[in-house]
């Protein structure tokens, strides 16, 4: 199995507990702290010199291209159509997510400048689900978190992909919203592509030769930490000091607001237990790394989208930890 290799995630254990019982934290950062753990060692290995920018630039580039799209498609080859793609959570998870982009968008249209307007909407919507989500996932819900959050995160993808694209040329002075940019942005998206690949095999159930899928999983393997320790080494605090509080309100909305208003609403239409806690998961995910790279290619404000990044990622451990002791102790995940 895939998550087997990912030696530091472990599975989160499934326990009835009191609001009052100590161990609630214990077992929350058990959750957390491996996957910021390996953040925190990207950005010390940074500083000490032990790796260069130049490094994470083409580690991150290795990761989007190759092992996240391996991990995600054998992730959807394992998985069971009956049991782990529930297309109705994930659905529900996608029109919230949308619904909650335009509520960021009109707050933003009041409050946030128009030239830091894109990347304002963009930092406070759009969320790393495809590798800290995902990690969170497989690390409370093991096999079956990394499953179901593979489709999850394939959905948000293409959603998040559209979603940016659209605030940030609305406000970029050098790009324009062009469908057929956006289309061909979608479609030649290497974790997109990877997703694709493996539904028609996973409903078909065809199985891959077992050489190639032990090759496949030391390959996926290395998606997660490499992300992670990427992630780390991309952080700035001098970029978050120069950003101020624009930075904080976008990481505040991203990682407190954003899950506050998605996991009322999941609980209102009856969604508990795991689907409940992945829910909050991807939608408590601090900004995404890529969303630097498209605040830059849109010629838009890149320091505030770093600090956005920075700020949401730090304030995210304490979010995701709260949130989820919160949740069981209230017997809801």
């Amino acid at each position: 199995m895939i998550h087997s290799i990912l030696s530091p995630l472990a599975c989160y254990p499934s326990r009835r507990v009191s609001p009052i019982d100590i161990s609630i934290l214990a077992s929350t950062l058990g959750v957390s702290l491996p996957v910021f753990a390996m953040v925190f060692i990207g950005a010390v290995l940074k500083r000490l010199g032990w790796i260069d920018q130049a490094f994470v630039d083409t580690a991150s580039s290795l990761v989007f291209r190759l092992t996240m799209p391996t991990l995600l498609f054998l992730s959807l080859l394992r998985a069971d159509p009956g049991q782990d793609l529930k297309l109705g959570l994930v659905g529900f998870y996608l029109v919230v997510s949308v619904a909650i982009f335009l509520v960021i968008w009109g707050w933003a249209l009041w409050r946030c400048p128009r030239v830091d307007r894109g990347v304002f909407v963009q930092g406070a919507f759009r969320g790393n689900c495809g590798i800290v989500g995902l990690a969170l996932s497989a690390n409370m819900y093991c096999d079956f978190g990394l499953s179901l959050g593979s489709v999850m995160a394939g959905g948000i993808i293409i959603v998040n992909l559209v979603m940016s694209a659209i605030v940030l040329s609305v406000y970029s002075p050098v790009v324009s919203s062009r469908p057929l940019a956006i289309l061909k942005d979608v479609a030649t998206n290497p974790l997109i592509i990877g997703i694709v690949a493996a539904l028609p095999l996973t409903y078909l159930h065809l199985d891959l030769p077992p050489w190639l899928m032990t090759s496949g999983d030391y390959l996926a393997s290395l998606s997660l930490p490499l992300a992670l320790i990427c992630i780390g080494g991309s952080l700035s605090l001098q970029a978050a000091r120069e950003s101020g509080t624009l930075a904080l309100s976008a990481s505040l909305w991203k990682v407190a607001v954003m899950p506050a208003i998605g996991v009322a609403l999941a609980l209102a239409v009856g969604f508990r237990g795991a689907e409940l806690g992945m829910l909050f998961l991807f939608l408590g995910s601090p900004t995404a790394a890529v969303a630097y790279v498209m605040a830059r290619g849109a010629g838009a404000n890149q320091r505030l989208a770093a600090s956005i990044i920075m700020l949401s990622t730090l304030l995210s451990l304490v979010s995701i930890s709260v949130g989820i002791m919160v949740l069981t102790a209230a017997d809801l995940v």
